[in-house]
Parts: C-alpha cells; sequence; structure tokens
C-alpha cells in the first residue's frame, strides 16, 4: 500500500511541473490565430499576410496567415477543417463562398474554436463578422474625395456596376445623400443620376464619353466599382477634359499608378487588407481573453478603433477603414 502511494506521489511530483507549464502558457496567452484568406496567391491577400505577419513581430503572438493556391471555396473548406483538426485556437476566415464555407465553421465553433470572418455578414456560425466600414459612411467618403476634386461645386452624376449590385448602389445612394448635406452647390444630374459600367473598363469609358459629349456642364462621375474611375479617367483625358472634369471611387492602387501620377485622377479610395487582418486577429484575441465586445470597439488598429455593431446586428461589426489612394501614396502597399 505505501509502495503504491509512493508511487502515485512520485508520478504526481514528475508530471506536475508540466501541467503548471501548459496552464502558464494558456493564462499567457498562447494562443494559436490563423487567418485563412480567399487564396494566398492575389496581391490583396498577399498584402493581407504583410500585416498579419506585422501584428505577429509586434504582439509576439502565434499568429500566422494560411491560404490556398487558388481562389476555390472547395480548397478552402479543406483546409479549414484541416486546422479544425489540428486544434487551432481561433480561425479568421475571409470567406470564398458563404454556402459552402457555413456548415466548416458551425464544425469550428462546436470543436470550441473562435471563429472570426471579414466580408462575411451573412454567416451565422461566427463570433463575430468584421467590416473595414459601413457601406453608407464609405459612400460618404467616396463623395469627399469627388467634391474635393471639383472644388465642391458642379454637376455630377454616379456609376455603379449594374443596377442590381447591392453594395455598388448603396455607396452611391449614401454619396449622393452626403452631398446633398454637406455640398450644396454641387448639383446631380437628375435626367441621368446613375449609369452601369457592368464592371467592365471599356463600358465605363463609353459611358462616360456618351456623358460628357451630352452634358457640356457635366464635371463630375463618382464611380463605384474598381473600373468605373480608370474608365472615366479614359475618357476625360481622350477628350481633353483634364482639370475640368473629375472622377474618384475605389481602385486599386498599383493598377492605376499612372492615371494618379499624371493628375488625371486626383484620388481613389479603398481599404488596407493588411489591416484588415490585423484586426481579425485583434478581435479573434479578446474573444479568447474572454473581453466583453461592447461598442465602441478598440482594435488597437487605426480604422477600427472604434467599430460599432452594424444596425439589426450583434455579429457585424463595422469600421472606419477607408484610405485615400494619390500619387504620394500609390506605392506604400504593394499590390
Amino acid at each position: 500500500m505505501r509502495k503504491t502511494l509512493f508511487s502515485v506521489l512520485l508520478l504526481v511530483f514528475l508530471v506536475s511541473p508540466f501541467l503548471f507549464s501548459a496552464g502558464q502558457a494558456e493564462a499567457d496567452g498562447d494562443y494559436e490565430i490563423v487567418i485563412v484568406p480567399k487564396d494566398s496567391s492575389n496581391p490583396w491577400f498577399v498584402r493581407m499576410k504583410e500585416g498579419v505577419d506585422e501584428y505577429r513581430e509586434e504582439t509576439g503572438l502565434n499568429v500566422y496567415q494560411r491560404g490556398t493556391a487558388e481562389i476555390d471555396a472547395t480548397l478552402q473548406a479543406q483546409l479549414v477543417q484541416d486546422l479544425i483538426a489540428q486544434g487551432v485556437d481561433a480561425l479568421c476566415v475571409v470567406p470564398v463562398d458563404i454556402e459552402s464555407i457555413e456548415p466548416v465553421l458551425a464544425q469550428a465553433r462546436a470543436a470550441g474554436i473562435v471563429v472570426i470572418t471579414h466580408e462575411g455578414a451573412a454567416l451565422e456560425n461566427v463570433d463575430y463578422n468584421i467590416e473595414a466600414f459601413s457601406n453608407v459612411g464609405y459612400g460618404a467618403f467616396i463623395m469627399d474625395n469627388l467634391a474635393e476634386a471639383m472644388n465642391y461645386e458642379g454637376l455630377y452624376t454616379t456609376m455603379v456596376a449594374s443596377l442590381t449590385v447591392g453594395a455598388h448602389n448603396e455607396w452611391a445612394n449614401a454619396g449622393v445623400a452626403h452631398q446633398k448635406a454637406a455640398y450644396p452647390k454641387m448639383q446631380l444630374l437628375e435626367s441621368l443620376p446613375r449609369v452601369e459600367s457592368h464592371d467592365n473598363g471599356d463600358i465605363a469609358y463609353n459611358v462616360a464619353v456618351e456623358l460628357f459629349k451630352a452634358y457640356s456642364d457635366l464635371k463630375g462621375i463618382m464611380g463605384t466599382s474598381s473600373y468605373d474611375a480608370p474608365g472615366i479617367a479614359r475618357a476625360i483625358e481622350e477628350l481633353g477634359l483634364v482639370d475640368k472634369a473629375f472622377t474618384s471611387g475605389t481602385g486599386l492602387p498599383l493598377d492605376n499608378a499612372a492615371l494618379l501620377e499624371s493628375g488625371i485622377v486626383k484620388s481613389l479610395t479603398l481599404w488596407d487588407p493588411a489591416e484588415a487582418g490585423k484586426a481579425m486577429a485583434s478581435l479573434a484575441l479578446k474573444v479568447l481573453e474572454g473581453e466583453e465586445i461592447a461598442e465602441p470597439v478598440d482594435l488597437g488598429i487605426e480604422g477600427y478603433n472604434a467599430m460599432t455593431f452594424r444596425e439589426g446586428s450583434d455579429k457585424t461589426l463595422e469600421g472606419e477603414g477607408w484610405i485615400v489612394i494619390n500619387a504620394e501614396n500609390v506605392y506604400d502597399f504593394g499590390f
């Protein structure tokens, strides 16, 4: 009996340092947080990885990005399942396809894994979803940039990919509402307040040419699709309207470097995926640490330091992560 008791006590003594170390590591926040982008090769997500790597260096946390070789919903789902089996503490996913990833994220949460998404507001099986901005706020931001280029006066209209693209039309509606409230010397072209580009730069160009020819006093076009402003800029240049007509809208930096440097386009708008990657990791850490997520939520990332819940949602948080891209900073982002 004494021999058995001695053996048990010896075993407890031998393993207790390891048990203590494991508990201490958890208490110190030694978590494994994985960011899963749509893929690993797209320049947008290469930029996101830069932010994630920078966040790891700044915090010392075990945070890293792992993506698939191409944008494929099935491959992404398989990768997430592999990470669930690996037993990671948190998954931060930019979903390729909402329907196919939903049941996989349910598996993750059932396994006790924290799930944060970006651009996944329609998902249910998440702890929280992060959006860089509200559609209303972003539309107003685009209008601010167009208004500045137009010197806050003159006739303008709006361009969207199509009248059925929800986000683009929300941005355009918000831009118009903001103009009416903030820039009274600007006027919307009431006879043609919205035109379509069908996410095609050539169509955006052709539509802009027709508009400028039909309305000689037209001074600006607010773009929403990433193809709009570049297409409109071509029309402005070819019609000899540089510094007389203006455009602003969403656009990728390097794709539009020449336009920005030439001054044909004064500025474009976007959000930085590097900051979005950091924000997801920061929110995952808060959830893992058991912090209360109450607005305004400060993730310690510029543009994500006063986040609020989307109206009607207790899962989707919206920030003010928009950025201005101009000739001075166009090469700063690497994509």
